[in-house]
């Protein structure tokens, strides 16, 4: 599968493009639906996609960004080749495809710089070795009598009838 083809449920991925065009143009971008046209696909959600200068970073840059911004793990990075791109650039997050599977067809001015992966958790733990964590260690409650309680709604029948009897004796 290519750096292009978004899979069906994809999570986690990121895809870092550089924008070849004006300013004013890279800032259309950010309008709805423009990002769908220049990217190939429709019905991306523009709140998982991030287009704005590098020069807006200052100090952090593209390299601190990833690392820090959208969790994309520094092994994966080079560090300098970041550092040397300027301009404009698009992150696209696997979120914006909503669950969809979609193949990319980029305008020209876009290039793909690299695909990247977002840390997960690791949601694995070892066992636990506590008393309270075995199983039937719980306090076992005292067996409780299966037969149903029929005074309450004994006295409720006969509240019932007491009062018939009364409206009846008022009426005759």
């Amino acid at each position: 599968m290519s750096d292009l083809a978004v899979a069906p449920h994809e999570r986690g991925v990121l895809r870092l493009f550089r924008l070849d065009m004006r300013p004013e143009e890279a800032k259309f971008l950010r309008e709805p639906g423009a990002a769908d046209q220049v990217l190939g696909v429709d019905g991306l959600d523009p709140a998982q996609i991030d287009i704005f200068p590098v020069s807006d970073l200052e100090d952090l840059g593209l390299y601190g960004y990833l690392t820090e911004g959208c969790g994309v793990s520094a092994d994966q990075l080079d560090k300098d080749a970041l550092s040397a791109i300027d301009g404009w650039v698009m992150v696209l997050r696997s979120a914006a495809f909503q669950g969809r599977p979609a193949m990319l067809k980029p305008d020209p001015r876009l290039r793909l710089i690299g695909l990247f992966t977002e840390e997960t958790s690791n949601w694995t733990g070892g066992v636990i070795e506590t008393e309270s964590a075995k199983p039937f260690s719980a306090p076992q409650a005292a067996p409780t009598d299966d037969q149903p309680r029929r005074i309450g709604s004994a006295i409720l029948a006969l509240a019932a009838l007491v009062a018939i009897g009364g409206i009846l004796w008022l009426i005759l």
